[in-house]
């Protein structure tokens, strides 16, 4: 099996991916700020990351995966206390909120998943290593902040130079303006404020609370060590996030802090930033509410490269909700189940159900080989969406004989736990054995009300009933069966 690589941020080069102890891939994930509901750009990140690591997985390696949860900041203070809630029930509420939501979207759970209030006595002790090695200083108010004049290499990873880090010029991070000494310099310990009401712990400093960059660095060396193989998260962390994740982290280790950077664009909606402003802010209630389905969204958000900004299209010229992608999505998982029950069927596996590890042992993936190819090569899911479908169109699973139709059914399925694609289940009475030519013109039916051509839509259906079959519309697309 080829070897995986991927893009590095740090380097700009796409590399192998290996792990450093020759064992165990060990990566982190910034995970969610547990406020309030995750919005599907939010998702494409974490769906993304969880492509990459059923990838590692299917590629041979052991991996150990860790994602954490934001659980004290400032709006999760905010929000708690403007609900009359502990921080404590607050965030819980909304943890378990974002679970139901992965476990929606088909994520492996993370074999770790530190929260950083559980975590604020490591915090304590990096800052007072950083103090210490003349990395930290603490303020008047308590607070204690991270002197990036102190660490020569900052900015690497953004590739920003220190000499643009100017007094006054450091609008991203604002929300840590306390009393410091310069500008650029960020906040590792916030000292208590009236507003923080009581969300504050004790501190060599006094009371108050960490500052956001902190919590990651100190969560991914008690669970992963100074070095480890992977850190990934959305492109918006790359500064000032992880910039300052790696000046806390190695000034305190003297160590590198991750051998590979993994970051995600953005999702855009309608072409624009996603916003509930712009009332393009979607949930996968809100669009469950539509008649979509997780796999539906998981589906459009894997069919564009994790390196290029994804535009998720939900409104026609006339400012209709439209969703053309999720129901370019419907009809094409829709195709995908209909080939692989065939092949299930013509392979007497029809009854058999392949879960993601126990496919981890199964290598030859006939043809469908050059579709995991693509997610070997920097993750290319697009390519490897095409690949299935182009490898589809090769295959006729009449004319294979059972061994051959068995292992093109395990290579499709290996390829699908690799996406994390859960196949729409063909319900009684859909017509599992509907002639070639009926369930083509129902296609083309359901391609003309995607397009709005009604007259077409309408025709289509009744040649459909002229030939003896009866068209239903549903949420997933329509069934067909013959008339009684």
């Amino acid at each position: 099996m080829s070897a995986l690589k991927l893009f590095d941020t740090m380097s700009r080069e796409i590399r192998e991916i290996s792990p450093r102890d020759g064992k165990t891939f060990r990566f982190y994930c910034c995970g969610p700020t547990v406020y309030g509901p995750a919005h599907i750009g939010n998702f494409r990140t974490f769906v993304l990351q969880d492509v990459f690591r059923r990838v590692v997985e299917l590629s041979g390696m052991e991996a150990f995966h860790v994602r954490n949860l934001t659980d004290v900041d400032d709006k999760t203070i905010r929000d708690s206390q403007g609900e009359g809630k502990t921080l404590t029930d607050f965030t819980n509420f909304w943890r378990d909120r974002f679970h139901e939501d992965c476990g929606r979207l088909n994520l492996l759970s993370p074999h770790v998943e530190p929260s950083a209030v559980e975590h604020i006595p490591h915090q304590i002790a990096m800052i007072e290593d950083l103090v210490s090695k003349g990395n930290a200083y603490a303020s008047e108010d308590g607070s204690v902040y991270y002197k990036i004049s102190s660490f020569e290499s900052y900015g690497r990873l953004s590739r920003l130079d220190q000499r643009e880090l100017k007094e006054g010029a450091s609008g991203v991070m604002s929300d840590d303006e306390y009393d410091k000494d310069s500008a650029s310099d960020f906040v590792l310990w916030k000292g208590r404020r009236d507003e923080d009401g009581e969300n504050f712990w004790e501190s060599p400093w006094g009371q108050g609370r960490p500052g956001w960059h902190l919590e990651c660095s100190a969560m991914c060396r008690e669970y992963l060590g100074d070095t480890f193989d992977l850190h990934s998260g959305g492109v918006d962390l790359v500064f000032p996030h992880h910039e300052n994740e790696i000046a806390q982290s190695e000034a305190c280790t003297g160590h590198t802090m991750a051998d590979h950077w993994f970051h995600l664009t953005h999702l855009l909606v309608d072409g624009g930033k996603m916003s509930k402003s712009a009332n393009n802010f979607y949930t996968l209630d809100q669009l469950a509410e539509k008649g979509f389905s997780a796999a539906e969204l998981r589906y459009v958000l894997i069919s564009a490269s994790y390196r290029q900004s994804m535009n998720f299209v939900a409104r026609d010229a006339d400012g209709a909700e439209t969703f053309p992608a999720l129901l370019g999505a419907r009809q094409a998982l829709q195709k995908i189940a209909r080939f692989e029950r065939a092949l299930a069927e013509k392979a007497g596996a029809a009854d058999e159900d392949l879960e993601f590890e126990t496919v981890k042992t199964f290598e030859d993936t006939g043809a469908f080989a050059d579709a995991f190819a693509a997610l070997q090569n920097d993750l290319n899911t697009p390519d490897c969406l095409g690949q299935i479908f182009s490898a589809m169109k090769t295959i006729k699973p009449a004319e294979l004989d059972e061994g051959a139709a068995l292992r093109e059914w395990k290579g499709l399925r290996f390829v699908l736990e690799g996406l994390g694609l859960e196949l729409p289940v063909e319900e009684e009475g859909a017509g599992g054995d509907v002639p070639e030519n009926i369930r083509a013109m129902a296609e083309e039916r359901l391609a003309a009300k995607q397009a709005k051509d009604w007259a077409a839509a309408d025709r289509l259906r009744d040649e459909i009933a002229e030939a003896g079959w009866e068209l239903k519309d549903t949420k997933e697309g329509y069934d067909l069966c013959p008339k009684s």
